[in-house]
């Protein structure tokens, strides 16, 4: 394997790695659901597009043709994780979980909780 691509993919893997961790260290100290959401979403995401990319440069060198499945992989986990997030927050703010007061926007969770399908605004003309 020629030198600048194990540089490419242990750059891509380093990237990754500490997205990784700065992802799973957020998790854990963040204190609130409000602010962890940005942990996995956010961080974590990027950290295993990173590590995928370097896979996928690996095997796409090793096998002699482009490796589409890492490819697929990221393109959907890039998806999903916004998704995610956001039925999660829905959910919350559903079930009115207590923001700490250093949550910034708590003016805004009354206001999405307060407010009426698009449905029920037209019945009502």
């Amino acid at each position: 394997m020629p030198l600048y691509l194990e540089i490419i993919i242990s750059v891509c893997l380093l990237i990754g790695g500490l997205f990784l961790l700065v992802g799973s260290y957020g998790l854990a100290r963040l204190p609130d659901i409000y602010m962890r959401l940005h942990s996995p979403t956010k961080a974590s995401t990027l950290g295993i597009t990173g590590v995928l990319v370097a896979s996928m440069i690996y095997q796409s060198y090793s096998k002699g043709f482009l490796s589409i499945q890492e490819f697929l992989i990221t393109l959907f986990l890039l998806i999903t994780a916004p998704v995610a997030a956001n039925m999660i927050a829905k959910t919350a703010l559903h079930h009115r979980t207590k923001a700490l007061e250093k949550t910034q926007g708590q003016e805004l969770m009354a206001s999405i909780r307060e407010r009426q399908t698009p449905n029920s605004t037209q019945d009502a003309d």
